[in-house]
């Protein structure tokens, strides 16, 4: 296990997740601007909240195998209908 390509991958994904959140700030600001009507807003964020999700779930599993001194690298991506089904 290379630990350098594993805080690679880490920074990569909470890179994305910086990114999807400045993306929805921009929508809620074209909102209040009216640039975009309520339901295009409702739809794009509701897009962007399930792929955060996906983000951070994959996110709390490299570091959950890391922990368990498991390979990082052998977690992946669960789907939506996966990570929208856990209970908070």
């Amino acid at each position: 296990m290379d630990q350098p390509d594993d805080t690679k991958a880490e920074q990569a994904i909470l890179s994305r997740i910086k990114a999807m959140v400045a993306d929805e700030k921009a929508l809620r600001e074209q909102l209040t601007d009216g640039s975009i009507d309520p339901a295009t807003e409702q739809a794009r964020l509701g897009a962007l909240e399930r792929e955060l999700d996906q983000c951070w779930d994959l996110l709390r599993q490299r570091r959950a195998k890391g922990e368990a001194g498991e390979d990082p690298g052998q977690a992946s991506v669960r789907s939506e209908t996966t990570v929208e089904g856990y209970i908070s």
